[in-house]
């Protein structure tokens, strides 16, 4: 099979003419989760609010797990967030009958506990409402150029691609060139028949592998006219919700709802069974699945079963000011959602860009 690339997925609008530094520190790109809901207070699972410099979520529930003495499958996250970033968000801590822990002894470097509270539900993955943004971008070549963009971007949105960072490591050679991720490459050992046995590393692959082909789908859809268009057979998503209905006609009003963000087109995250869509649609995503045999193939024998993503975000609260060469956004996601991938659209980073 080819190589999985990712540099080659369609812009929304077209390839920025603006260059600038992200990430240049850690507090560049701060990121505040929003769990949609207060804890309660009360309950068996304590709940903590951490703040986090250039650790990743995962790594940081380990330690948690080992100060806590519990198992790992008793600290919970609702999502992962960037490593090399400043970030704020909830774990759960599930120790029924055991007074609140104290976290003064805590120690890991760039992390602080910041809250402490009880709930009475396990904090499970994909249980928020979203991420808030705030991001630093420095050294920026043309910033009139991105402030033009960012203006379209708020009308229009953004193809909701799946961010770099979900690939793994991105490196830049002496060349200039970009090395792909390191989960895409162990996704391509795990379908040439080698097994991968930690189980993160397996999962984070998979991952990978899924969001890879999702974006394979959206990128088509661009380049065929088609991203902006309500689709014979589209499995349309309902605004804030996983549901979806088909579409069994291209109606004005479906295409007005579309264009007033109360539902939007979807794509599959391939798995077993039978796509939802219909028509033309689902001849286009079959079509694209042909192109692919042993990725949709693997997938289907993973486990995993056909669900739907939305192929377009609209940033709420999107703001932005430049000083000199120096450019600060803020916006907010829906859970799930890349901010690297509303910036992808407005800048060209030269900095390299890290993973999760």
């Amino acid at each position: 099979m080819k190589p999985l690339e990712t540099q080659h997925w369609n812009y929304y609008f077209s390839k920025p003419v603006s260059t600038g530094i992200f990430k240049f520190q850690a507090d560049d790109f701060v990121v505040e989760e929003d769990l949609g809901y207060t804890p309660c207070g009360e309950g068996e699972h304590q709940f903590i609010y951490v703040e986090k410099v250039n650790n990743n979520t995962a790594f940081v529930a380990e330690q948690l797990a080992r100060f806590t003495k519990l198992p790992l499958r008793q600290v919970t996250y609702a999502g992962r967030k960037d490593k090399y970033a400043l970030t704020r968000q909830w774990f759960g801590i599930h120790a029924p009958g055991k007074a609140d822990f104290d976290f003064s002894d805590f120690e890991l470097e760039g992390v602080r506990v910041l809250k402490q509270v009880r709930h009475n539900k396990k904090l499970r993955t994909g249980q928020l409402k979203g991420n808030a943004f705030t991001i630093t971008l420095r050294q920026v070549v043309h910033p009139e150029a991105i402030e033009s963009r960012l203006a379209e971007i708020a009308e229009h949105g953004v193809p909701n691609y799946y961010g770099e960072q979900r690939f793994g490591v991105m490196r830049v050679n002496e060349m200039g060139d970009v090395q792909r991720g390191g989960n895409l490459l162990m996704a391509e050992r795990m379908i040439n028949g080698e097994a991968i046995r930690h189980r993160n590393k397996r999962s984070m692959a998979l991952s990978a592998l899924r969001s890879w082909f999702f974006n394979e789908v959206i990128s088509s859809r661009i380049a065929q006219g088609d991203f902006d268009k309500v689709q014979d057979g589209d499995a349309m998503v309902l605004a804030g919700s996983n549901s979806f209905f088909i579409e069994n006609a291209e109606s004005k009003e479906s295409q007005q709802r579309y264009q007033q963000k109360d539902i939007c087109p979807s794509a599959p995250l391939w798995g077993a069974g039978e796509l939802a869509t219909l028509g033309k649609a689902k001849s286009q995503e079959q079509a694209i699945a042909s192109t692919h045999p042993e990725v949709v193939d693997f997938l289907s024998q993973c486990g995993f079963e056909q669900e739907r993503r939305a192929i377009k975000i609209w940033p709420s609260q999107l703001e932005w000011h430049s000083k000199g060469d120096t450019l600060t956004l803020s916006f907010s996601l829906p859970s799930g959602c890349f901010a690297t991938s509303v910036l992808r659209e407005c800048i060209e980073t030269v900095a390299p860009v890290h993973s999760i």
